[in-house]
């Protein structure tokens, strides 16, 4: 096959791949097309057979590691984690939306950040809808704040997303020493999305509630699910260790899930089915399948395009650059292609250009709805709670929000480098 006719094909699949995986027409899974286009970018010879073992291979390890969080997180979910969390948040928020935007933020950003962006989207939003409901305020401001810090909360642990997972891979870093260097951008771009948030829903947060504080914590109050919290304290010790002895942290993740299973089987409270519905398997062989049509347009000129672009060196112009490009292709392609694109790219420069990517790639999203595939995902979310998502206000409100928290937090990185010995 012509370098070029392998070139056009690999980059029209993507883009069907990419379009359905947005659209999901019929209902179908994002795997219905996106492994097919995987199988004709091989049977054409756009990627050799060796290349896209290569792919499968690297991402083998990152896939494991997801199925074992969604796992943890949906086992949580059903141990009543979230429903707890919903029952804390109207009790301390005492009838007052604002305070009640505080609460959403610390439990969204500690969910997306221990337990992944999915659990924020799928498991925490429908709770705040509730929560919201319960105190009489009203639902919008604390709604936007799960999209934004699902993507924007994921920056702290390799866990906390699919990007961070394969940065993770890429960036040579240990757990703790990723969660290190990424702590003080974590903070910076969490409080920007505060500050703006805030101020843009005011009128909403002003609103009198229509329930009292005195009747702001009526209702149960369900009991505290111990053992689901010491299993996430102890599967997150168990990704520092793992790491620290070069093992791989989807052992401690699969142990964690392994602790909920058990305890749920024996109690009935699940099925072998669900627990294995909730690995969400389709999805991760659309990721498999996403990966090797990405190598493929890689492989076909794409990667000798953006090597003329991609700037260099580790100091602070060139980090804004490279957190600036990954922002700019998420939203173009998606965050997942933009960053199997970039890494390879960016990590010979060192975990400084691993890192200021991932920044791009987490925080650029909440720009547009096709930035990342979890706010697709918590759009259908808010749809299905016949509230109303209008285009022109989510972009005006990440023309605000993105370009602040991506500045603001590779500086923050940029001080951290040196520090923790980026």
């Amino acid at each position: 096959m012509s370098t070029s006719y392998a070139e056009a094909l690999s980059a029209l699949l993507l883009v069907v791949v990419l379009v359905c995986a947005v659209v999901r027409p019929w209902g179908w899974p994002e795997a219905v097309v996106a492994v097919p286009a995987a199988g004709i970018v091989i049977g054409a010879g756009a990627i050799s057979l060796e290349h896209a073992g290569e792919e499968a291979a690297r991402l083998g390890p990152v896939i494991g590691f997801l199925a074992a969080v969604l796992v943890l997180a949906q086992l949580c979910d059903e141990e009543g984690l979230f429903r707890y969390c919903g029952a804390w948040m109207a009790r301390t928020a005492a009838g007052r939306p604002r305070r009640l935007l505080a609460q959403v933020f610390v439990v969204a950003s500690v969910i997306t950040a221990v337990l992944s962006l999915d659990a924020t989207v799928v498991l925490l939003t429908p709770v705040v809808f509730a929560t919201a409901a319960r105190l009489g305020a009203r639902a919008k401001p604390h709604v936007y704040a799960c999209t934004h810090l699902s993507n924007t909360a994921s920056l702290l642990l390799p866990v906390s997303n699919l990007t961070n997972l394969l940065a993770f891979a890429s960036s040579g870093l240990s757990f703790a020493r990723f969660a290190a260097l990424m702590t003080l951008p974590w903070l910076v771009a969490i409080g920007v999305e505060y500050v703006v948030l805030r101020r843009w829903f005011a009128a909403d947060l002003d609103a009198a509630a229509a329930a009292a504080a005195a009747d702001a914590g009526a209702g149960d109050e369900p009991e505290v699910p111990m053992f689901a919290l010491v299993t996430v304290v102890c599967t997150l010790a168990g990704f520092v260790a793992t790491s620290a002895f070069g093992l791989n942290p989807a052992w401690a993740a699969l142990a964690g899930a392994l602790a909920l299973a058990v305890r749920a089987l024996l109690r009935r409270r699940t099925t072998v089915r669900a627990i294995g519905r909730s690995a969400a398997v389709p999805f991760l062989a659309f990721v498999l399948a996403l990966g090797v049509v990405v190598r493929a347009v890689v492989d076909n000129g794409l990667a000798s395009v953006l090597a003329h672009v991609v700037p260099d060196g580790t100091g602070l112009l060139a980090l804004l650059g490279l957190a600036a490009l990954a922002a700019l292709l998420a939203n173009v392609i998606n965050n997942l292609p933009a960053v199997l694109v970039l890494l390879p790219l960016a990590a010979p420069g060192g975990p400084g250009g691993v890192l200021a990517v991932l920044l791009g790639v987490n925080i650029g999203p909440n720009l547009t709805y096709a930035g990342s595939l979890a706010t697709l995902l918590w759009r259908r979310i808010v749809h299905a709670h016949d509230a109303a998502v209008d285009l022109r206000e989510f972009t005006l409100l990440g023309l605000l929000v993105v370009p602040a928290a991506l500045v603001l937090s590779v500086v923050a990185l940029w001080v951290s480098l040196p520090v923790f010995g980026g």
